[in-house]
């Protein structure tokens, strides 16, 4: 018995780190209505990387120069996906934004990107999981993005931009995680991210009419402590004791956490076009990430 609950530990940390990040969507939503772009994820990074900091001190004897640029890289990247994938939800100018739902699901396709991605990088072929995964994931975006008169909300494609910055970013974390402490390389992204958002503010000249509420603190607080640095550390310590093929079933759990929070809390009412979208966005990542290795697995059992 204490074998059976030791295995699952880790399962069970990457699902606490993907119903996290599925709530973060809602709490991104609200805030961006008080407080700007830049500005919040400043602050959320800027705590995340102080506290990572703090938390892993003694990673900080193997720094060198291949991981301070493995963290600046990866730092960037993330950046980039969190800016669109805000702006996703907030919108910007003429361009309306997104729903949380649709923001969590729309943000899923970086695990299909990323074999194509990978294929213009080092030119290795993509299987005929991927592509069927692209295909489903393809008419799943239609399903969920389109309106009933086949229009496209602009926080919709801001949204899929994100998930191009998220696939590469995966792809780097691939090459430098090799080399490099995962851990350090995880407190150099945040404070890299934190550098670029300050930056952001500056370039974007934000500011605050007001004060923030007390409830856009407490959003912010979660946001930095439990959305980045306690679900990173969940989801780090998940993996490492997790098979690769069921974390990545387990993480993508995060796009429909994001839909469950944001029907409770009735900021959406998806419709039976959307639901279906969904599904094949969701079935397309797990085809990608597992080629449906699970099954054989389940067979051989059987079998055997």
């Amino acid at each position: 018995m204490s074998s059976t609950k030791a295995t699952l530990w880790p399962q069970l940390l990457i699902v606490c780190a993907t119903i996290i990040w599925g709530s973060s969507f809602l709490i991104m939503k609200q805030t961006v209505d008080g407080i700007p772009v830049f500005t919040l994820l400043a602050i959320r990074f800027t705590v995340a990387g102080v506290l990572l900091s703090l938390v892993f001190w003694k990673k900080w004897r193997l720094l060198n120069k291949e991981t301070l640029l493995g963290g600046g890289l990866l730092g960037t990247l993330m950046f980039l996906g969190y800016v669109f994938q805000t702006y996703g939800l907030s919108g910007i100018g003429s361009w309306e934004g997104t729903t949380p739902g649709k923001n969590a699901f729309l943000t899923a396709t970086y695990c299909v990107l990323v074999p194509f991605l990978n294929w213009l990088l080092t030119r290795k072929r993509p299987d005929r999981y991927n592509i069927a995964a692209a295909v489903l994931c393809l008419l799943g975006i239609g399903l969920v993005s389109l309106t009933e008169d086949f229009t496209v909300v602009g926080g919709d494609v801001i949204t899929l931009v994100c998930g191009v910055a998220f696939s590469l970013h995966i792809l780097a974390v691939d090459r430098y995680a090799k080399t490099c402490d995962i851990l350090l390389l995880t407190v150099l992204q945040f404070l890299f991210m934190a550098l670029w958002s300050w930056i952001g503010v500056f370039l974007a000249g934000e500011t605050l009419s007001v004060l923030p509420s007390g409830a856009d603190i407490l959003r912010l607080g979660y946001l930095a402590v439990c959305a980045s640095g306690l679900a990173m550390l969940f989801q780090n310590i998940g993996q490492a004791n997790t098979p690769p093929s069921t974390g990545a079933v387990l993480l993508s759990l995060e796009a429909p956490f994001g839909v469950v929070f944001s029907v409770l809390f009735g900021t959406e009412r998806p419709t039976a076009q959307m639901y279906l979208g969904f599904v094949l966005i969701f079935f397309a990542v797990i085809l990608s990430e597992t080629k449906l290795s699970f099954l054989s697995k389940k067979k051989a059992e059987i079998g055997g």
